[in-house]
């Protein structure tokens, strides 16, 4: 039997449209009519989203529990939460954590759910805007360790940040010959050294302001880079923390579609070299630092809706459309139309989550 949501609205492009039903068969969108009945209340009904840089989530933190029970714990537990596409991310860490998560993933890719592979944040910073990552993992990247890590990744590691101020560029060029999004951050560059990483085909930026040299006004540096090339993309932390909102409100303006949301996620943790602390809506290394949000991408879509005059349709497209665009997948399970993956997440009139549908099967 087909399932239904009934009497919702979605939005067609920039248009919302109402008092519709929504029909999935199997994992598809099948039909899309006129609502057969107004009993139920009105709900809104957007792609399911899509994060490309979370550390962890129910309760397990992935780098220090490199597991398939803990990849599995964080696939469910996003996907209650209407992720229904997400990159796990790894910070700078040591070859040995790197290889077993690298391991975990690929032993899991033919089960997974959600997770559709890995961002190694890291180790190729500049030691001048680490934030939260530990120094003694940092290193400049050579291209017979890309090349390894890259055959070892076997297809799993989808994106890769880097500082690239500091890198070859024959690394720079092998990582994108190969098909992985690579990523300026945790970078000291000047506005022209970034400009040059964009122009080599740098496509995105990492949690954009932060871990980043500032805009002065004699000293641009890497935001006045991003908002000044033609087709450089940056994510951002909507928490209020990382970024403070109006920042966020006047980013968004200044990129439109090139700005997406990221949860940069992490979870409580006492062991290894990242120990977060939570303390209200934030975490904090032990020393006090920073270190990632404990925000969900709904919550994120909120906050630019309510602190950042961003419209939902906005909003949403930050947290679904715009971030699949970047991976390749947008034509997946990032709209809402006939035959589209039925990766959807219905919510109420004040945007609080009611359901979950992952491949057609709710959650």
């Amino acid at each position: 039997m087909p399932k239904i949501i009934p009497n919702t609205s979605y939005y067609h492009d920039d248009t919302l449209i109402s008092g519709q039903e929504i029909e999935i068969s199997y994992t598809d969108i099948t039909n899309i009519r006129p609502s057969a009945t107004t009993v139920n209340s009105q709900s809104i009904t957007v792609p399911g989203f899509i994060d490309l840089q979370i550390y962890g989530s129910g309760g397990r933190l992935f780098s220090a529990d490199p597991t398939i029970e803990s990849l599995t714990i964080m696939e469910d537990d996003l996907l209650k939460k209407g992720t229904t596409g997400f990159l796990a991310c790894l910070a700078t860490n040591t070859p040995e954590v790197f290889n077993a998560c690298i391991k975990t993933v690929k032993a899991h890719r033919a089960f997974a759910k959600n997770c559709l592979g890995l961002h190694l944040e890291g180790p190729f910073l500049n030691p001048k805007r680490l934030g939260a990552h530990v120094p003694a993992f940092v290193r400049k990247a050579e291209l017979d360790e890309i090349k390894q890590l890259l055959d070892f990744g076997d297809g799993v590691i989808k994106m890769i940040t880097i500082a690239p101020e500091l890198q070859d560029d024959e690394v720079i060029q092998y990582l994108l010959d190969s098909g992985v999004v690579v990523s300026l951050g945790h970078s000291n560059a000047t506005f022209e050294e970034a400009t040059t990483a964009y122009n080599k085909g740098i496509q995105t930026t990492t949690h954009l302001f932060n871990a980043m040299s500032p805009i002065h006004h004699r000293e641009p540096g890497i935001p006045t880079a991003v908002f000044n090339h033609h087709k450089a993309m940056a994510s951002i932390i909507a928490d209020g923390q990382h970024v403070d909102f109006e920042v966020v409100k006047f980013a968004q303006k200044l990129l439109k579609e090139r700005l997406f949301l990221i949860t940069d996620a992490v979870t409580a943790c006492s062991t290894g070299p990242y120990q977060h602390i939570q303390k209200g809506n934030k975490f904090v290394m032990p020393d006090g630092t920073l270190s990632g949000s404990s925000l969900t991408m709904l919550e994120a879509v909120k906050n630019c809706v309510s602190h950042c005059g961003i419209s939902l349709n906005d909003a949403v497209k930050m947290a679904t459309q715009y971030p699949a665009g970047l991976i390749g997948i947008e034509n997946l399970c990032a709209k809402i139309e006939l035959g589209a993956q039925a990766n959807l997440v219905v919510l109420d009139d004040e945007l609080n989550l009611k359901e979950v549908f992952f491949k057609g099967e709710k959650i």
